[in-house]
């Protein structure tokens, strides 16, 4: 009979400890599997392209120009940005372009191709800080219009670089760009020389035209 008992108690002992073996070891498998468990989609950071910047040979054009280096230095943040981060600053932001939309501009850039390009990167901003009450957004929808915003304020600093770089042009060779027909957003890669010989050959055309025209009479 104590033999049974001694017996009886080992196997109590004996599955007692494989199954001590096998919750342990589910708990573990279980810890893991949480370790490896992927993030919230709109947690993880995302990078974008940077903002296209106003050129170092313009800067002491804009350099007083207040509310276009905040927004400026503003979008640096959003290069790298989870989609909730994005989102959470999206109302300083909206506050900030809405700055630039309604203060007093330069007067070289109070125009209508730029003023345009400004309304359309508030239009942009609004549509980033409407998504945030918006409870089921997808990161995927979040990054796009994060993306379509800093595009949009590259729009501006291209365009501000075209103004100057055609101010800058007709400046040097005392003549409007329209006249001679240049395409001012190219204006870099046209040396002087070759300006100067197309400017005679236009006034030899002029006067070949003229002559014609004497001869007629």
């Amino acid at each position: 009979m104590c033999i049974f008992t001694f017996l009886n108690n080992i196997v109590k002992y004996i599955y007692l400890l494989v199954l001590s073996v096998f919750v342990v070891s589910c708990g573990s498998k279980q810890e893991n599997k949480e370790e490896i468990k992927p993030k919230p989609l709109m947690t993880l950071v995302q990078s974008h392209a940077k903002t296209a910047p106003v050129l170092p040979t313009f800067y002491d054009e804009v350099k007083d120009w207040k509310y276009l280096k905040e927004v400026d230095s503003f979008f640096v943040k959003y290069q790298k940005i989870s989609p909730n981060e994005a989102l959470s600053n999206a109302v300083e932001l909206k506050d900030l372009v809405k700055s630039l939309k309604d203060s007093l501009k330069p007067k070289k850039f109070d125009i209508p191709s730029v003023n345009a390009r400004i309304n359309i990167l508030y239009n942009e901003v609004l549509r980033l800080a409407d998504i945030t009450e918006i409870s089921a957004i997808e990161s995927a929808e979040v990054n796009n219009q994060v993306d379509k915003t800093m595009s949009a304020f590259s729009d501006i600093n291209t365009k501000i670089n075209t103004v100057l770089a055609k101010i800058r042009f007709e400046n040097e060779i005392d003549i409007d760009v329209d006249f001679i027909g240049l395409d001012s957003t190219r204006l870099d890669t046209v040396s002087k020389k070759s300006i100067d010989l197309r400017m005679k050959e236009k006034l030899i055309e002029k006067n070949n035209l003229d002559k014609g025209s004497r001869k007629r009479q």
